[in-house]
């Protein structure tokens, strides 16, 4: 059974972390005072990179992503209606699917179009170097906020598919019924800043916000190299 951890002092806030890095310097010390422990800190790119990196950083753990990308909404590509991981494993909520109406081509379109995103990323990022057996290791998966949780679901499974022995998701923000969606899939939940209500989005718990490119990504990744954090070689960057 997994065990659900919420900050209730920052509980229903809005604008409370600067920007993704002292997101993640927050959540580290949070999860210090509780101490929580692994052995790989996993972000889920992009957001969720620099608060991963932080993360590592202050706990001192090693540093990966995990490229999972959610299946968009043709019509409303901020929403999506499921996710798939970097091996190609999906999944999908049927029912929303249904409700959207959405036909078994606009499935397969995202599905091939977020695969083809995956590929790219596994290249710039990770120079093309695929995912090893983890052995047992516990690790955390981060990033920048859950929303709906499906990206984090298929991070999850993934992990574990890998070789994980214990999965804890730490986050700076989340939905609270998207926490207890992805609760399922881990060991451990932990949510710094929960909220609730239909109007939730993760960028409203940060001052500054905005869509990272590749180039803010690569520039962490190589200041995790040089701090000799990171899990791959990561020879091309």
């Amino acid at each position: 059974m997994c065990v659900l951890f919420f900050n209730r002092d920052l509980e229903e806030l809005l604008y409370v972390f600067k920007d993704r890095f002292d997101a993640g310097l927050k959540l580290a010390l949070w999860l210090k005072s509780l101490n929580v422990s692994a052995d790989v800190v996993y972000a889920i790119p992009a957001g969720g990179v620099p608060v991963g990196y932080v993360l590592a950083r202050n706990l001192n753990l090693l540093f990966d992503i995990l490229i999972c990308r959610k299946l968009l909404i043709p019509w409303n590509r901020e929403s999506g209606f499921g996710a798939i991981a970097p091996d190609g494993t999906y999944f999908y909520d049927a029912k929303l699917a249904f409700y959207l109406a959405l036909t078994p081509e606009e499935i397969k379109n995202s599905i091939e179009e977020q695969l083809a995103e995956i590929r790219r990323r596994l290249q710039v990022y990770r120079c093309g170097e695929m995912y090893t057996h983890l052995n047992g290791r516990e690790v955390l998966v981060v990033d920048d906020g859950i929303a709906a949780g499906f990206t984090m679901i298929a991070a999850t499974r993934f992990l574990r598919k890998i070789g994980a022995s214990k999965i804890i998701i730490a986050v700076p923000t989340c939905h609270t019924e998207s926490a207890y969606r992805v609760a399922k899939e881990a060991s451990e939940v932990y949510c710094l800043n929960p909220r609730s209500g239909t109007l939730y989005a993760v960028a409203d718990a940060y001052i500054k916000w905005r869509d990272l490119e590749d180039k803010d990504v690569l520039e962490v990744l190589r200041e995790a190299k040089r701090k000799r954090l990171l899990l791959f070689k990561a020879d091309c960057i």
